[in-house]
């Protein structure tokens, strides 16, 4: 029987310019790894999945995600800062995935919405929330005394109150009564969260108590923009005399990252989300650069979870090339500048398995503890930019 097809390898009758077309570059945009995958019997390990069918989409942005902070993140001369947006603590990512990054020395500093800092303290002190359903009647959540986030319950009065009520007490207290930035605040408020744990015997269950123990620098970039916010405010109205500054936020921030650098070390950045934490975050460099106008060239390594899409304009959704241009990421390390398209209590558990699974623990930098030494060495590099003999 006569064919009426081609097999690929009959090339005989290909078209002249297809025969003699030139392609010096095919061989190296084939030259990854051949997709190939074996089926799954579910006996491999958490790692071998994603090394092994981790290779397309966001699946393949994950894996270098996880890789990027395993392999060279975690070195010990990187200075690592994460952000946090989005009601992560309320869905138990502050114990799975949060702490124990904070106590494997993952993570250096941190910046997080005033919300997350706030239902962290449900499990301070041993406030339940439980797991709910998003199809829900709501007015009938608010007759019985329920709030939910999304598929999240807890109590308006024996959990919302009660935290108000403990958080109002340790307001009150005397080492509060002072002007501080966010990262002293919650220093402060750490050690009664670490108090609170051993109170009520929960061990690991507050990223404040954490954060605290390991010497970690907490910070807000809208600290009035959540329930803490909002007792502070309250309290304000009786004579509480306790004043946030966020100049002292923005200096001690910018000084970890040039300190970072200036030592011959490199700067990270893990944003878990976008919004206010993930710009303040990134603001160190600009703030280097532009503001201090001492030489820099931006962070070596870059790591975003989101869900926000570029094109709207928005920060959240803001690339790291467009970062770039505003000097926030150093150009000649794009490679290692990673953004993956997933729900971050998807990505953040997934990640932190991969690292812990791979690296040892690094010593603690306990940046907290050498705040001052840093902005006095910031200070100093700002004047001997600026006002030097050989600037005037």
């Amino acid at each position: 029987m006569k064919k009426n097809y081609r097999t690929r390898t009959d090339l005989k009758n290909l078209p002249d310019w297809m025969k003699n077309k030139k392609c010096p570059h095919k061989d190296k945009y084939l030259s990854g790894k051949r997709i190939l995958s074996k089926g799954i019997t579910g006996k491999e390990k958490l790692i071998d999945i994603i090394d092994n069918t981790f290779l397309a989409y966001n699946s393949a942005r994950l894996k270098e995600a996880a890789k990027l902070f395993t392999e060279k993140m975690l070195e010990n001369d990187v200075t690592v800062g994460m952000s946090l947006a989005g009601a992560l603590t309320p869905a138990g990512i502050g114990c799975s995935c949060i702490i124990p990054l904070i106590n494997a020395g993952f993570v250096d500093w941190i910046v997080a919405t005033g919300a997350n800092l706030y239902h962290d303290l449900h499990f301070a002190f041993n406030l339940p929330l439980y797991k709910g359903s998003f199809v829900v009647d709501d007015t009938d959540l608010r007759k019985n005394d329920v709030v939910r986030i999304y598929d999240v319950f807890l109590g308006y009065t024996d959990c919302l109150m009660k935290t108000d009520e403990i958080l109002r007490n340790i307001l009150i207290q005397p080492e509060f009564q002072k002007e501080m930035g966010t990262g002293e605040f919650y220093h402060l408020l750490g050690k009664y969260a670490s108090g609170w744990e051993k109170k009520t015997g929960f061990k690991n269950v507050s990223v404040l108590a954490a954060a605290y123990n390991a010497g970690v620098p907490l910070y807000t970039s809208s600290p009035g923009d959540s329930t803490i916010g909002m007792n502070i405010a309250g309290l304000e109205l009786e004579g509480l005399k306790l004043r946030i500054n966020s100049s002292i936020d923005v200096n001690e921030t910018t000084s970890f990252v040039l300190e970072a650098k200036k030592s011959g070390g490199k700067s990270a950045v893990l944003l878990i989300g976008g919004g206010s934490p993930k710009n303040f975050i990134l603001q160190t460099e600009p703030q280097i650069q532009e503001v201090l106008k001492i030489k820099e060239v931006g962070q070596d390594y870059f790591i975003q979870i989101t869900d926000a899409r570029p094109d709207t304009g928005g920060l959240s959704g803001a690339t790291p090339h467009e970062a770039v241009s505003w000097g926030k990421v150093d150009p000649d390390k794009l490679p290692d500048a990673i953004v993956c398209y997933v729900d971050s209590t998807i990505a953040l558990p997934l990640i932190t398995h991969y690292a812990l699974a791979k690296r040892k623990k690094r010593t603690l930098k306990k940046l907290y503890f050498k705040r001052k030494e840093l902005f006095e060495k910031l200070k100093k590099e700002y004047f001997l930019n600026n006002f030097s003999k050989k600037n005037q």
